[in-house]
């Protein structure tokens, strides 16, 4: 085992092929099309395979499943803190480590996963990791704010940002991106700015640029999912024109940053 490797990978690695394909590297999901002994799905392996061999071209022999999967699976640990919820990330592409939110089958599955493990019968536990507390946004704008939502002309997008919809977001929608060095940028004049967007378990970390000067980075993880929330905000001397950017810097497993709107202070 390798210095950076979590505790217990191999025997976790040999208990999680054994659930989903009974340890064959060959075998095939005929439904989802998941592959080996895995079961990775077609789609993720190219960008894993990159991240953790070097190419996002290589077959799927069982040397390299192994190694993708230890890559993966030790990303997820360290993010997640605990194999019960590698466990069900694995199974349901969540990360919540509240098994209060988990279904009841995805928690038979994590069950199943931790008793070949060799922690059969104890109850599913849920990782202890701390989250700083979300400060929620305005519920309404003082009179000398302007709000200017992801749709707004001044906003530009660089690197590949979507659009996802939400009841909460603001107008229903925000813009966002899971590539590393995706960017957005917007130049306003106010005393203050406020980045407002959701946070939750699957959410990553960003670098925020004020005038060309980094600031520090934002990390958007929440234990559980929160469609708005004050992400980041600065207070000026005084009314000036700025210009704030946030790079995405595509965190193992939890990649996923967005832009719901800004506020600024007139």
């Amino acid at each position: 085992m390798a210095a950076h490797d979590p505790p217990g990978i191999d025997t976790f690695m040999g208990a999680l092929g054994a659930v989903e394909s009974r340890g064959r590297y060959e075998a095939v999901n005929t439904t989802s099309g998941a592959y080996g002994k895995y079961q990775i799905m077609p789609s993720n392996w190219p960008s894993w395979a990159l991240r953790y061999l070097g190419d996002a071209n290589a077959p799927w022999t069982p040397a390299n499943q192994d190694t993708v999967a230890r890559g993966k699976l030790s990303a997820l640990f360290r993010w997640l803190g605990s194999w019960e919820a590698v466990a069900h990330w694995w199974l349901t592409g969540d990360g919540s480590t509240d098994v209060a939110t988990w279904s009841s089958s995805s928690i038979g599955y994590v069950n199943r996963v931790m008793s070949v493990y060799g922690a059969g019968g104890v109850a599913v536990r849920a990782a202890t990791r701390p989250a700083p507390a979300a400060k929620p946004a305005p519920a309404k704008p003082a009179a000398n704010t302007l709000v200017v939502d992801e749709s707004a002309r001044g906003l530009t997008f660089s690197g590949g940002w979507s659009l996802a919809e939400h009841a909460r977001y603001n107008d229903g929608q925000v813009r966002y991106a899971i590539a590393e060095g995706a960017t957005m940028w917007f130049t306003f004049t106010g005393s203050a700015i406020a980045w407002v967007g959701p946070a939750g378990p699957t959410r990553g970390e960003a670098a925020v640029y004020l005038d060309e000067e980094y600031v520090g980075n934002v990390d958007v993880f929440r234990r559980s999912f929160r469609a708005r929330n004050v992400l980041f905000e600065k207070t000026f001397d005084r009314v000036g024109t700025h210009t704030i950017l946030i790079e995405v810097l595509g965190t193992p497993g939890r990649e996923a940053v967005a832009v719901d709107e800004f506020i600024v202070t007139q």
